[in-house]
């Protein structure tokens, strides 16, 4: 595999693609006539994409925001054609965003097997990229474990059950899946698996809020698992998704520590080390540091032991762009028989609230029930507007909150934002970090479809991610 090509880095490790698609832009056509005119003559992003595996769509090349804007052509074109739901909002997936988080991942913490959270975005390219790189799967539920699996190349042992409280047909059928590494916190969990599977392998899930064993508990829990023999491995904490105070690291390993050496005490040797998920993009490099500390500190000596992680957003949710279409447009009439002062003055006094209520065709029930689920807070910037890519920065602003389609009044995609004033009816809204906890639980409420998915190995990076889906693809895995 060739090296990764990386930009000035603005911290030890930086994948930031920012510089680059800055200059994409300086060289993008603006006119929608000019990009159809250049992507269609000898612009390897108007190309069909490469089939690697023949159950999903192609994998394009090229920058993500190019992608966008192929896709919105697309639209048009089908709009023209008076094809049905032509205007449908669509994600694109630049995988190289993945990989590269995978590289910054095995860069800060070398020691750490990150075990993906599926449940985050069960996206089958990013199941395969992630798979053909080694990762492991933190699944959920069976289906979730189904999905992993059916992929192929993927040894059952390379899945953590990660659920505390499972139904006793789930822990049978991945016994019988050959998924043993599961999770309790509570002795009714134990009875469950005694039941079902005596050989799992157990880690005990401690210091949660919902799911999670506090540690005055923890020596009974152990007793009972050892008259109950079966076999406890390790620990497993979460410090909770989207965590914003790294140094809570520090505080779950040394608490590791304690249960470690209760483990001792009830008869185990504990082998196993699981940190859990919530790391943060942005505070990924600090929090890396604290956990190293932490476990330099409190297990000097892992000679036997085994150290995993469940991140799932750190992987995803930059990769995955969204563009909507604004399908309509309120915003209220003028009064001629009110004086232009008047009118000028309760513009004055209402600035601060939107003007204009502009809908778009995804909303919470949608994709964008990270809202609602995962108190995203989501910010819209213009993708196209009157036929042209460019907008000026000197265009006039108002503001003006966005909505889903929807009929129920919760369907709110921005209370408030900052929107040129001449957006109308057919233009298109963008919306970035659009990869966590948003395509894995959209509903079609009010039987709207899901958003449809482009796939773009990305500009950096990309031969390396279309070199390791193919050799993936040729050992027949994926397909």
């Amino acid at each position: 595999m060739s090296p990764v090509e990386t930009l000035p880095a603005i911290n030890p490790i930086d994948f930031s693609l920012s510089t680059q698609a800055t200059r994409l832009q300086e060289t993008w056509p603006t006119t929608f006539n000019d990009f159809y005119t250049r992507n269609n003559q000898t612009d390897v992003h108007a190309s069909t994409g490469d089939i690697i595996f023949p159950s999903l769509p192609p994998l394009h090349q090229g920058h993500p925001d190019v992608h966008l804007r192929n896709g919105i052509m697309s639209s048009m074109r089908s709009a023209e054609d008076h094809e049905p739901d032509s205007e449908k909002a669509f994600f694109v997936a630049d995988l190289s965003q993945v990989f590269h988080q995978h590289m910054r991942w095995r860069a800060n913490l070398p020691e750490i097997q990150p075990f993906y959270a599926v449940k985050c975005n069960p996206d089958p390219y990013v199941i395969r990229l992630l798979a053909a790189l080694g990762a492991g799967f933190d699944c959920a539920s069976l289906n979730e474990i189904g999905k992993v699996l059916d992929v192929g190349g993927i040894d059952a042992s390379r899945i953590i059950f990660a659920n505390p409280c499972k139904a006793v047909s789930f822990i049978r059928n991945a016994a019988n899946k050959g998924v043993n590494l599961m999770t309790f916190d509570n002795a009714d969990e134990l009875y469950k698996v005694k039941r079902a599977n005596p050989k799992a392998k157990l880690s005990l899930c401690a210091f949660g809020i919902k799911f999670g064993a506090p540690l005055n508990v923890v020596p009974s829990l152990l007793a009972k698992a050892k008259e109950l023999e079966l076999e406890v491995v390790g620990v497993s904490f979460h410090v909770g998704s989207g965590c914003y105070d790294p140094s809570v690291y520090t505080d779950a390993v040394h608490r590791s520590r304690k249960v470690f050496d209760m483990g001792k005490q009830a008869g185990y040797d504990f082998t196993l080390l699981d940190v859990g998920g919530g790391f943060e993009d942005a505070l990924f490099e600090q929090a890396a540091m604290y956990l190293n500390k932490a476990i330099n500190l409190y297990f000097p000596d892992r000679q036997n032991l085994k150290l995993i992680a469940e991140p799932g957003r750190f992987y995803v949710s930059k990769a995955f762009k969204l563009a909507a279409h604004i399908i309509a447009r309120r915003a209220p009439l003028p009064d001629p028989s009110k004086p232009a002062e008047e009118a000028a003055a309760k513009v004055e006094e209402d600035a601060d609230q939107p003007k204009v209520m502009y809908y778009i065709n995804d909303g919470v029930y949608g994709a964008f029930n990270c809202i609602l689920f995962d108190h995203q807070v989501i910010h819209p910037y213009v993708l196209s507007m009157n036929n042209s890519f460019h907008i000026s920065a000197s265009e006039p602003k108002g503001v003006a909150s966005v909505w889903g389609p929807t009929c129920d009044s919760i369907d709110c995609v921005s209370p408030k934002t900052v929107l040129p004033e001449r957006l109308q009816v057919g233009d298109w809204l963008g919306f970035d970090n659009m990869g966590a906890y948003t395509v894995c639980a959209a509903s079609q409420f009010n039987g709207f479809d899901v958003s449809n998915v482009i796939y773009t190995s990305g500009g950096m990076g990309s031969a390396e991610v279309k070199d390791v889906l193919e050799d993936f693809a040729a050992q027949g895995h994926g397909l």
